[in-house]
């Protein structure tokens, strides 16, 4: 992949803004963090050079100055939401971000729990907290919230909250997901730092859309097909536009919520340090991009994988319709099809000429190699194996894995594990092909070659299984599907 990102110059401008903003606010500021604080891979597949975990290491460059506080909506842990991406529920995934920016050296005294009721799997969430050493705090639900401005500006409002004790300059503020009150967390905190007399301000880091990139630039767009799902759209902010003369990009929700945040921070600091939502970001991902080029064509990638994977999704009965067609309206306006993905086509060719499933993948240096179903092999674990020779040059004819390694598994799966499926998936052919590199040095040479696949692209004509999708992600390997199934049986595991 072309570089098109520079990360390091990324790392030192963002932290250093940060800390330009900390002062401006006279010494503590309250940094409301959207979207993914680390393995953010979309930010990665359109950045092309932007690492996933490209904020936690900015972070690191903080540390000493920081600590996080973690929110989660109380009515999240008694619906056992779920994040899609990672398949664990939000209370699981509080503790999981625990681990890792603990693991990290970053501070993590606190979680916040919203819309607190003593709800009973919630109480019990707080236990298991506070016997690790984590403090918990309530926030409550507040009537007509955000639009009675004077009844949550006051002791009855953000007052009944249970103030945040914090010790540190940065106090950033992240969570599981969407919806789980960041904000309202934020100007709490504002309101009671206000009543102490401690200046303290407020700043939101979101890396999309980017501010000063144009509103219909490819990465711009990738965003809003990447929240298809959460009808956000792109939008000039007119706030911004009015105050300065400048345009710049902002998304629907932040410009909505923007004249009752502005009477928020009018009542809780008596002026408001902001004219426009813009004005409160702190990205600074516009100002690293080295090569617009390689960054609209990823970006431009991203949008038709998004699109395949809402027609996925719908199939599935998990999306909707509107998700996708949102999504072909964007590639309709950005003058993308599904010809621009070159994966497509040479897998569709060859199902059609098997009449089975089949798989392509596009390596690094533009070849496609396709895969197909056999006895032996599904499409991928096929298309996994014809990549692995190719990058090691070993011969099409040559099998690097004998038909004796396969047949024993197959033989396990169906006869002890009740499986009806004798063909391998891609763990048990990667299982399979490590233990034949311990003797044949073809199999060693090809199993060497598994990290060339990182950041590849690869089509399969239909969808796939969870063990498969999930194999190709740990490998790096950008995988879309057909929406569409290989059989017609409701139940699918």
């Amino acid at each position: 992949m072309k570089i098109g990102f520079d990360n390091e110059k990324y790392l030192e401008m963002q932290s250093q803004h940060i800390r330009d903003r900390i002062a401006k606010f006279g010494g503590k500021l309250y940094l409301e963090f959207g979207g993914k604080l680390f393995d953010d891979y979309h930010a990665s597949r359109v950045l092309p050079g932007f690492k996933p975990d490209s904020k936690l290491q900015m972070l690191m460059q903080l540390k000493d100055e920081a600590e996080i506080v973690i929110v989660i909506n109380a009515d999240d842990i008694e619906k056992n939401k779920v994040r899609g991406d990672l398949g664990i529920t939000y209370d699981l995934d509080v503790l999981r971000l625990i681990d890792v920016f603990t693991s990290r050296g970053l501070y993590v005294p606190s979680v916040v729990l919203t819309r607190f009721a003593d709800q009973p799997t919630a109480v019990k969430f707080e236990q298991h907290l506070k016997e690790n050493g984590i403090n918990v705090y309530h926030h409550y639900s507040i009537p007509n919230y955000p639009a009675d401005v004077d009844l949550i500006v006051s002791d009855d409002g953000y007052g009944k909250n249970d103030y945040v004790e914090t010790s540190r300059k940065l106090v950033v503020i992240t969570a599981p997901g969407p919806g789980s009150g960041k904000m309202a967390v934020c100007l709490s905190q504002l309101y009671h730092e206000h009543k102490r007399d401690i200046q303290a301000g407020y700043a939101k880091f979101e890396t999309f859309p980017i501010w000063n990139l144009p509103l219909k630039h490819p990465v711009n767009v990738a965003y809003e097909a990447a929240t298809a799902d959460l009808n956000d759209v792109n939008m000039i902010d007119p706030f911004h536009l009015e105050a300065y003369g400048k345009t710049t990009v902002n998304y629907n929700r932040d410009i909505e919520i923007f004249p009752v945040l502005n009477t928020m921070f009018d009542l809780i600091l008596g002026e408001s340090p902001y004219k426009s939502p813009t004005d409160m970001g702190v990205n600074m991902a516009g100002n690293c991009i080295i090569d617009d080029e390689a960054v609209c064509e990823a970006a431009n990638q991203e949008i038709i994988r998004r699109y395949y994977f809402a027609l996925s999704n719908n199939t599935k009965g998990v999306g909707s319709s509107d998700e996708a067609n949102k999504i072909s309206l964007l590639m309709q306006q950005s003058k993308l099809s599904t010809a621009d993905r070159k994966v497509i086509a040479p897998a569709l060719k060859k199902a059609e000429e098997t009449g089975a499933p089949a798989a392509a993948i596009e390596l690094s240096d533009g070849t496609i190699i396709t895969g197909k179903t056999t006895n032996l092999l599904g499409a991928c674990s096929a298309m996994l194996l014809n990549a692995l020779k190719s990058l090691a040059n070993i011969p099409p004819q040559v099998d690097i894995l004998d038909a004796a390694v396969i047949e024993p598994i197959q033989k396990l799966k169906v006869g002890s594990l009740g499986s009806t499926n004798p063909r391998l998936h891609t763990d048990e052919i990667l299982i399979a092909l490590s233990m034949s590199a311990v003797t044949n040095p073809t199999a060693k040479l090809a199993m060497e070659k598994l990290p060339l696949l990182k950041d590849t692209d690869a089509h399969a004509t239909v969808i796939l299984s969870e063990t498969d999708t999930r194999i190709l992600k740990k490998l790096g390997i950008r995988i879309t599907t057909e929406p569409t199934y290989e059989t017609n049986r409701l139940y699918r595991k």
